[in-house]
């Protein structure tokens, strides 16, 4: 389990007792990035290695200027694979958060029908955001949309969540995708994204849980803290959504390059028609995708005239017409 924590001592001790109250779970290793901690952070961790049922290992690191999250998260990660080696699972969450009891155990779980597994997150205390309600709610939508036009053997409960507050692999897995990139922010959407292009089986996964804070002062550039705070300033005027009858373009034609991938060598043709791109380019990505779910994130273009972006209001009302005769936008 590799976790980065900035200033995080008035925070760890809930992490730390829900990794105490994990059920049904083998014995595992927490590993703690300290990146450039100037609080107790250290004291804190010391009161709780002789009590909870896994050892803890720590490792500082003292990084001058702008803080960066990726670059935090790749360093939790490399104490990881050194400690499990190649066959082990790496387990990602944040400082700030409390995993479900059986969150280890749900993970293990959903990493036997995946590689890579994605929790969902639940804000909990500080200030409500009603805004941001809806806009996870609106792309929860999305997520049920694209398996109704779309569906995978290893999916879970869809959702939309891609966070780093709950992600897991194994090192192999991680080791493919060469890691979280040293970015201030979003490494845990680059990482899952480069997932999908590389043909691994994604599985977002409603059982797999994890509570967040919805402080409006983080630690990431550019995260959640940020996101709330902007619309506790603006009340969403600004939000704008890609409209799901583009989104769901997508995903109908990801479903038929998936359904077409073993007979490519008819089925080229019509499937140009369809993505409306040149047979030449099909049969290329084809050359290079590593099996049908690669070849299908690969291989389907932009919306032709390029994507909406719309407001919130809109893009729901759209998204429930949708959700109500889905059939409509597979052709």
């Amino acid at each position: 389990m590799c976790i980065p924590a900035r200033n995080e001592a008035a925070l760890l001790p809930a992490l730390l007792d829900a990794l105490a109250r994990q059920t049904n779970a083998p014995p595992f290793v927490l590993c703690l990035l300290l990146d450039a901690c100037t609080d107790d952070s250290e004291t804190v961790i010391a009161g709780y290695r002789d009590t909870v049922p896994f050892e803890i290992v720590t490792r500082s690191a003292a990084h001058a200027g702008t803080p960066n999250a990726g670059r935090a998260r790749a360093a939790a990660m490399a104490l990881g694979e050194k400690l499990v080696g190649e066959a082990g699972v790496l387990l990602s969450t944040d400082a700030d958060s409390v995993p479900a009891a059986d969150w280890v155990a749900t993970n293990l779980a959903a990493l036997d029908l995946s590689d890579i597994v994605a929790g969902r997150i639940v804000r909990s205390g500080g200030a409500a955001s009603p805004v941001q309600d809806r806009i996870e709610a609106y792309y929860d939508g999305l997520a049920r949309l694209r398996r109704l036009l779309d569906p995978v053997p290893w999916e879970g409960a869809p959702h939309h969540y891609t966070s780093a507050a709950s992600l897991g692999c194994t090192v192999r897995t991680y080791a493919a995708l060469g890691g979280f990139a040293a970015v201030a922010a979003g490494e845990d959407a680059r990482l899952v994204d480069l997932a999908y292009r590389h043909g691994l089986r994604v599985r977002r996964d409603d059982r797999v849980r994890v509570e967040t804070s919805t402080r409006r002062t983080g630690r990431a550039l550019g995260g959640l803290a940020d996101h709330l705070r902007d619309l506790d300033r603006t009340g969403g005027q600004a939000a704008r959504m890609a409209h799901p009858e583009d989104v769901a373009w997508r995903y109908a034609r990801h479903a038929r390059a998936r359904a077409v991938w073993g007979t490519l060598d008819t089925a080229a043709p019509s499937l140009a028609v369809v993505l409306q791109r040149p047979e030449a380019d099909i049969r290329a990505i084809a050359a290079e995708a590593a099996n049908a779910e690669a070849f299908a994130i690969r291989v389907v273009p932009d919306v032709p005239g390029g994507e909406r972006l719309v407001d919130l209001d809109t893009a729901e009302l759209a998204l429930a017409a949708l959700l109500s005769r889905p059939a409509r936008m597979a052709a």
